[in-house]
């Protein structure tokens, strides 16, 4: 077991790929990592959310709201996954202020031992805040290419792309790709 005593935040929402979420549930902790879904609750104790492609009730209790700076450093990566989970994300009650989930990524970006992980749609939650992936290599589905460029990112064509600390993916088919460059590089920290 590879991860034993890693810490892994997958964000989550509504509309999430099923076979991606559910490999991430059980590959992580296979490696002996610890892994947690984070969302806004909303001031609900839990919030059951559907999948897009099966409509898979998966419920959720943790959120990434109000986390301290200590317990966000007690993770060793943090993953925003494919599909509308990202675009979910980016809802902001206030137009004028950035979707508190990107101010989460944000705090992620600005610590240098959490592994950073994107994958396909994910990229998403970047757009509030480009200077997040502006002038790192990244790979993200092909329909946000024009985003990635945008975002001034260089886009490349690979299903898995690492640059420092950052990795990404090309889609959620290829979450097991992704998952595995996770694990490779979590096993190399001390």
């Amino acid at each position: 077991m590879k991860l034993i005593g890693k810490k892994i935040g997958i964000l989550f929402e509504a509309d999430y790929y099923e076979n991606e979420i559910f490999y991430y549930q059980y590959r992580f902790p296979e490696e002996g990592a610890e892994i947690h879904f984070l969302t806004r609750l909303w001031g609900q104790p839990k919030i059951t959310f559907a999948g897009h492609e099966h409509k898979v009730p998966m419920d959720c209790w943790e959120s990434f709201e109000n986390m301290s700076d200590e317990e966000l450093r007690s993770y060793s990566a943090i993953i925003v996954p494919s599909g509308m989970v990202s675009d979910r994300l980016r809802y902001t009650e206030d137009v004028e202020k950035i979707p508190p989930a990107t101010e989460f990524l944000k705090r992620v970006f600005a610590e240098p031992t959490i592994l950073k992980g994107i994958i396909c749609h994910g990229l998403w939650l970047t757009a509030p805040a480009t200077e997040l992936v502006k002038g790192r290599k990244l790979v993200c589905h092909n329909n946000l290419i024009g985003d990635a460029k945008a975002y001034g990112a260089i886009y490349v064509n690979e299903d898995v792309v690492v640059d420092g600390d950052l990795v990404t993916g090309r889609s959620g088919g290829h979450a097991h790709f992704f998952a595995a460059k996770i694990i490779e590089i979590l096993s190399e920290k001390a």
